[in-house]
């Protein structure tokens, strides 16, 4: 599992004109991504980690300061350009894989005490964000 966090002042989701997730104050914006294999021990670790690492301002974590979260399904964070021009996504896990364990995840966030907000799995999103540094870290599950 892969998620790209990002330190920010506020983030929305944007479906067919319409806002469907958002925060309006600092938190956490999350890119998630799903690869083959990803199980429960992916979920918990990723929530754990998104939850409880210290990137926020004054070393704190969204833990710490009960910052909200929004979660953002991106199968393209395991595409593979290496080759040619044309990206892969044969390690992205496919739908009916990747959208359990994007919803487990922000489950297992709730599950901690945040506040999630959620983009709308598979859809085409326009996210907008606001990012506070900027920070921005990838972390990649065991």
């Amino acid at each position: 599992m892969r998620a790209v966090v990002q330190r920010v002042l506020s983030a929305s989701v944007t479906v067919d004109g319409t806002v469907v997730g958002e925060i309006a104050e600092p938190g956490l914006l999350v890119l998630l991504g799903v690869t083959h294999g990803d199980g429960a021990a992916e979920v918990s670790w990723t929530a754990r980690k998104i939850w409880g690492v210290r990137i926020l301002r004054d070393e704190r974590s969204a833990s710490d300061v009960d910052a909200p979260v929004l979660v953002v399904s991106q199968f393209t964070l395991y595409g593979d350009a290496r080759k040619g021009r044309r990206p892969t996504w044969s390690a992205a896990a496919p739908g009916d894989v990747s959208e359990p364990a994007y919803d487990a995840v922000c489950a297992e966030l709730e599950a901690l005490g945040a506040r999630v907000s959620r983009g709308v799995f598979g859809a085409d999103m326009q996210v907008a964000s606001v990012n506070d540094g900027p920070v921005t870290l990838v972390l990649d599950s065991p």
